[in-house]
């Protein structure tokens, strides 16, 4: 598999109940690893995908740590060093009394300036699938990126997977821009609020069966709530969610993804392959950030 997206520094500041404005509000802060595109590579990695290749744009200033982090993930990064951007950084606020829901403040610094020439159709020798983070699509170099990669995918007959990564931007976006620059994708894993907004519905159902007009598979992340699996216009498989108590949420969509795709490449059906989705989400919600669990040595 080879995964294309973001790569960026999270500051995860766990806090509890509303922030106060003007004065302190008490928090657990740690610096870890992120980006929807690295996290989810690291899932399909730790999920037992025989090879994973990620490509992304990073700063000098935090390459080498990301480059580490990643190999030892299991992932085999293709990170093209920005001269002029640092590397993208998030403030996650985690509230502990919302059930562990996050809020980003996104610097996507060199993460959004993946550009054409950072393509070769050689990173596509022996891959199985695409995966394209949502992020790519945020600024005109990425967007320009996406239309080269889709087309050197469809030349070859590799599928393509999309994930919208965010409704805050994707709003901005537009969605009929969205859409339009989806066209070649055959496996689309929105959230339910990017689920809703793409389609105008206010029922996750009813928007995933409407997207699954355009998009031959679509899976519609609902969290706590499972996953909807949606073919030809009909929602055809509904997934339980793992029960879990959750610490910090960022990452469980991209947890899902890479589950999801390993075992769709491992041969998989939509339904068990989402089914396995959802067990990675449920353990990424149990520990701080959006990467997977290590063992320690």
């Amino acid at each position: 598999m080879l995964v294309a997206g973001d790569v960026v520094t999270d500051v995860v500041a766990r806090h509890r109940g509303p922030l106060a404005p003007g004065t302190d509000t008490a928090a657990a802060i740690r610096l870890v690893p992120g980006g929807a595109g690295a996290n989810v590579a690291c899932w399909a990695a730790h999920q037992g995908c025989p090879e994973v290749r990620l490509l992304g744009r990073v700063g000098a200033d935090t390459a080498a740590w990301h480059e580490r982090e990643l190999t030892a993930s299991g992932v085999r990064p293709r990170l093209v060093v920005d001269p002029d951007a640092p590397t993208g950084a998030v403030v996650c606020l985690v509230d502990e009394a919302a059930a562990a829901e996050r809020t980003f403040l996104t610097d996507s610094g060199a993460s959004l300036r993946l550009e054409p020439g950072d393509w070769s159709d050689r990173l596509l020798d022996g891959v199985a699938r695409l995966h394209l983070s949502g992020y790519l699509l945020f600024s005109g170099a990425g967007r320009a990126f996406v239309a080269v990669a889709v087309a050197a995918a469809r030349a070859r007959g590799v599928p393509v997977s999309l994930d919208p990564a965010s409704a805050g931007f994707l709003a901005v976006l537009g969605v009929d821009r969205f859409l339009a620059l989806a066209e070649g994708v055959d496996v689309l894993l929105p959230s339910r609020d990017e689920a809703c907004l793409l389609t105008g519905l206010p029922d996750p159902a009813d928007a995933a069966a409407k997207l699954s007009r355009q998009f031959a598979l679509v899976v519609a992340k609902l969290g706590r709530d499972g996953a909807l699996v949606a073919r030809s216009g009909t929602v055809c498989a509904r997934v339980r969610a793992r029960p879990a108590v959750p610490v910090d949420t960022t990452g469980a969509g991209d947890a899902f993804t890479g589950a999801f795709l390993t075992a769709l490449l491992t041969g998989a059906g939509a339904e068990t392959a989402a089914a396995d989705g959802c067990r990675a989400g449920a353990v990424a919600v149990t520990h701080v950030g959006g990467r997977p669990p290590r063992c320690s040595s």
